[in-house]
């Protein structure tokens, strides 16, 4: 009896094995079939396209940011007064249209941040002799209760008060 060897075939048709997957594919097919297909490249057509739909859209924010975010009212505080532990006043100027009322959130907050004191005030409407710019700036002061000892008096926001 004798022993055979196997036949391996023709040398040069041997495929060669990827020490890496330990199979007999090419290092392409291989990476492909582990990690999928490459990604396909954005086209320069799909690249304009993108790019001028978010110049809109960025355009379109700032827009919105400065008109449409514009009140018609702006508010600066001038000084604050804590005449004690029940009692503070804010003073703040207010610029609007002189023709227009506004309503202005004043809060007192004490050492912790915490409000201690909240009221809405009203500022009507001004003739071209009052205050400043030909009536569109007003000098206002605040009053509140607090139920705590206040540190600091603040102006939280003012608005135009629609007319009923």
């Amino acid at each position: 009896m004798s022993l055979r060897r196997p036949d391996r075939g023709n040398p040069t048709e041997q495929t060669q094995v990827d020490p890496v997957t330990n199979s007999d594919s090419s290092a392409p097919t291989s990476l492909t079939n582990r990690y999928g297909a490459p990604k396909r490249a954005v086209s320069k057509k799909t690249q304009k396209i993108l790019l001028i739909v978010a110049a809109v859209l960025s355009l379109s924010w700032i827009l919105w940011a400065v008109v449409g975010g514009n009140t018609g009212v702006s508010q600066k505080i001038v000084s604050y007064n804590v005449v004690d532990d029940t009692f503070t006043t804010v003073d703040l100027t207010v610029s609007k249209d002189p023709k227009a009322t506004a309503a202005c959130e004043i809060t007192a907050l004490d050492q912790s941040y915490a409000v201690v004191g909240w009221k809405v005030i009203t500022v009507g409407p001004n003739s071209t002799e009052v205050g400043s710019e030909n009536g569109r700036t007003t000098l206002v002061r605040g009053e509140m209760r607090t139920v705590a000892g206040a540190v600091t008096g603040l102006v939280e926001d003012c608005w135009i008060v629609d007319p009923a």
